[in-house]
C-alpha cells in the first residue's frame, strides 16, 4: 500500500502540472487594453491641465 502512494505522489504532480499549463496558456482576451489606455489617456490630459495652470 505504501508504494501505491509513493507512486500516486508523481501522479497527482503531472496532472497538476498539466492543468496549470492549460491555464497558463490559455487565450486572454485583449479587451480590457482598450480600457486601460483610455484610461491613461485621461490621466495624461489631467497631469498636462494640471501643470498648465502653475
Amino acid at each position: 500500500m505504501a508504494a501505491l502512494l509513493w507512486l500516486l505522489i508523481p501522479v497527482v504532480a503531472a496532472v497538476a502540472a498539466g492543468l496549470w499549463g492549460i491555464w497558463a496558456g490559455r487565450q486572454r482576451h485583449k479587451t480590457g487594453d482598450v480600457t486601460e489606455l483610455s484610461g491613461y489617456a485621461r490621466f495624461r490630459e489631467a497631469m498636462e491641465k494640471s501643470h498648465q495652470g502653475t
